[in-house]
């Protein structure tokens, strides 16, 4: 199309706001509660989120912003398509080394990088699908006091195995909810991972 690649990316803005609480507190947007969530279940829990997708990514609309500093559904699949990767990563290097410190991971830089707002949906829904099924297999391979392994981000933000794993379910659920129970999706993706 005749959009230059910056004027269809210059409209999200970073989302700064540290999202690290929904480890512990019910979201009020969402509804996610962790006190819910049973680590064994992760592995579960998350593959029952892709499931939504799918319907998603059906949506005639797919692609359209509702408003111009909130993304398109297809770019919160893409997104969901690319977070269960940098949580296994950071899960596996929680339990190979003794409280590593994560490498940055910015979300809106990567929507630019690899063009969201251009990806076929029916490339995306099934990679989704493929990338939650990785991830899960991580959390369900995690053993005993292994739930208890530290990690943490570059800002001190720190982890365990089992407090990410809650933190990772709480971004797919809460852009599931962005983009098909609520009427306008929240302006910023939430999560900060």
């Amino acid at each position: 199309g005749g959009r230059g690649r910056q004027n269809r990316h210059v409209s999200i803005e970073p989302d700064t706001k540290d999202w690290t609480w929904v480890i512990d507190e019910a979201c009020d947007q969402c509804g996610f509660d962790p006190a819910t969530v049973a680590r064994e279940d992760l592995p579960d829990l998350i593959h029952e989120n892709t499931r939504g997708w799918y319907a998603v990514l059906a949506d005639a609309d797919y692609a359209v912003r509702p408003a111009p500093h909130v993304w398109s559904r297809l770019e919160y699949a893409c997104h969901v398509r690319d977070v269960p990767e940098i949580f296994a990563q950071r899960v596996r290097q929680m339990l190979d080394e003794d409280d590593p410190t994560f490498a940055n991971w910015d979300q809106d830089a990567a929507a630019v990088e690899k063009d969201y707002d251009l990806q076929e949906p029916g490339d995306v829904g099934p990679a989704l699908v493929e990338r939650a099924a990785e991830a899960a297999a991580v959390y369900a391979s995690v053993e005993g006091d292994q739930w208890e392994r530290p990690g943490r981000r570059s800002n001190g933000s720190q982890f365990t195995v089992q407090s990410i794993g809650v933190y990772h379910l709480h971004d797919v659920v809460h852009h599931l909810w962005d983009v098909s129970i609520s009427a306008m999706p929240s302006a910023k993706p939430p999560g900060d991972v």
